[in-house]
């Protein structure tokens, strides 16, 4: 084991040592949460791994995901049971094992009210059922996933405030689990990784795959420089085809708006709601920790070329807002969006008709013949570790070790950890050390503006240990304060404050 610190000046002595020659069994591209998945089962196996991303870790599809770890019921009523199962399993290793600081049960609320029928509430309560199966089959205990059942209209709207009391005939309640940030998770693999001696260099495209390993661009400087491996990993999500162009995919976008908890009762638990006249589709408000509740998801086909951030186009917008003002009973407009923001699934292409709602969530892992570089594609954040296994099964004939390795930071649930309540959230048993980057300097635990949900700390650790090496870095990747304008202004003047730009590099282009 090495250090799980990732930095600047570590990037930099990799990147010479492979730049210099330095040969490795594998080299994966892109630094999503597949990709870093990929490198800490090859690493864990004892292989040697580098890591390559264009841009940051968690830059691209990983960090606009709903923050959910979820058990696969919306797969029950397309009867991919498979799928179900599968992302039963890999919630309890991430609730129980992989990373418990980072994933809680969230309670989730299906009103019965008059656009859910008797038939429909009781096809929803049997699917919560066979879901509640696949937790007991998955061996998650009900302490960590308690059961669900029918609750009455008032306790409906004590979890829920802004349910309309008229016709409101109960609610069907059931847990789930719920990130407290997809890209800490990402980071939180990454590192990991790292500390089972994965290279990751961000910032460093991969502009042709090669047979024998890769060629790439340092971002920082402009320089040339290949990587000498005996497999590639194309991780890339939808931008997989750039460098694999048999991969034929039908990207979507899922958009989600930002709204302040307090326009909606400061709610406790999810509100689900069924999409009139669609089959299996569900628009929902997830309450998050940070004092906003997500709404979301659409589900659209993504056509022409793939943007580096993806943005809700207006039409989702105002579906969005309509949807969640019918299912509350508070009237909901553009100027109650804090922030917006969508990501792109790289779903495996089916029927040229096909809905991208109906394309399955699966994944796949296919083989160049050319080059024999793998690429991996499909799936979900639930699943990421199911899919690296597959991958490096086909790399390495040792046993996985990723279904019981927890993550830098894993703390078990309830653990007493002497800490800021928000740090324990996000860096589990490491939230001490983060703490004590402000010993002497009390300001560094307080928000760095009034309302905003970060600290000076948050900042200085994410430089030193988080490979953060940018502004951009800090706001949108390693405190999320990005997703809300207002919030992401007060980070980068706080990082200037903190005189970090003249420690962190700033990435070209």
């Amino acid at each position: 084991m090495t250090s799980a610190s990732l930095n600047a000046a570590r990037r930099a002595a990799e990147l010479d040592r492979l730049a210099g020659g330095e040969r490795v069994d594998v080299v994966v591209v892109g630094g999503g949460i597949t990709g870093a998945g990929v490198a800490l089962d090859a690493a864990s196996r004892g292989l040697s791994v580098a890591l390559l991303e264009r841009r940051d870790l968690a830059h691209g599809t990983s960090r606009w995901s709903s923050k959910l770890v979820h058990g696969g019921l919306r797969y029950l009523e397309r009867r991919e049971w498979g799928l179900a199962w599968e992302s039963a399993v890999e919630r309890a290793c991430l609730m129980c094992t992989i990373a418990p600081h980072l994933v809680r049960p969230l309670p989730f609320v299906i009103p019965l009210g008059p656009g859910v029928t008797p038939r429909r509430g009781a096809w929803a309560q049997i699917g919560l059922r066979l879901g509640d199966g696949l937790r007991m089959g998955s061996r998650t205990s009900r302490r960590v996933l308690p059961p669900p059942r029918r609750i009455s209209a008032l306790e409906a709207r004590r979890l829920a405030p802004a349910l309309p009391e008229a016709g409101l005939r109960g609610a069907l309640l059931n847990w789930d689990g719920q990130l407290e940030d997809d890209a800490r998770l990402v980071v939180s693999v990454a590192r990991t990784a790292a500390a089972h001696g994965a290279r990751v260099l961000t910032y460093a495209e991969v502009t042709a795959v090669r047979e024998d390993g890769v060629d790439a661009v340092d971002g920082l400087t402009g320089a040339p420089f290949r990587v000498q491996a005996g497999r590639v990993v194309v991780a890339a999500g939808v931008w997989s085809g750039s460098l694999t162009p048999g991969v034929a995919l039908s990207p979507s976008r899922g958009s989600h708006l930002l709204l302040p908890a307090g326009r909606l009762g400061d709610p406790r638990a999810a509100v689900t709601v069924p999409v009139p006249g669609e089959r299996g589709r569900w628009v929902f408000a997830l309450p998050r920790a940070d004092g906003l509740v997500a709404v979301g998801l659409t589900d659209v086909p993504a056509e022409g070329p793939i943007p580096d951030e993806p943005r809700p186009d207006p039409a989702e917008e105002a579906e969005l807002l309509a949807h969640a003002s019918a299912a509350f009973a508070t009237g909901l407009g553009p100027a109650d969006v804090a922030g917006r923001y969508a990501g792109l699934r790289p779903l495996l292409a089916g029927a040229p008709d096909a809905a991208t709602a109906d394309l399955s969530r699966r994944h796949a892992v296919l083989e160049d013949p050319g080059t024999r570089a793998l690429t991996v594609v499909g799936g979900k954040l639930t699943t990421y570790r199911r899919m690296a296994q597959d991958v490096v099964d086909r790399l390495s004939d040792r046993p996985c070790r990723t279904h019981r390795l927890p993550l830098v930071g894993a703390a078990a649930a309830g653990a007493r950890i002497d800490a800021p309540a928000r740090l324990v959230r996000r860096f589990g048993t490491e939230a001490p050390a983060v703490a004590a980057l402000a010993e002497g300097r009390a300001e560094l635990l307080e928000p760095v503006a009034p309302g905003v949900p970060v600290c000076g700390a948050e900042l200085l650790w994410a430089t030193a240990h988080e490979l953060a090496l940018s502004e951009d870095d800090l706001a949108d990747r390693r405190t999320r304060a990005g997703l809300v304008p207002d919030w992401r202004a007060a980070v980068v003047d706080a990082a200037r404050r903190l005189e970090l730009g003249g420690s962190v590099a700033a990435p070209a282009g």
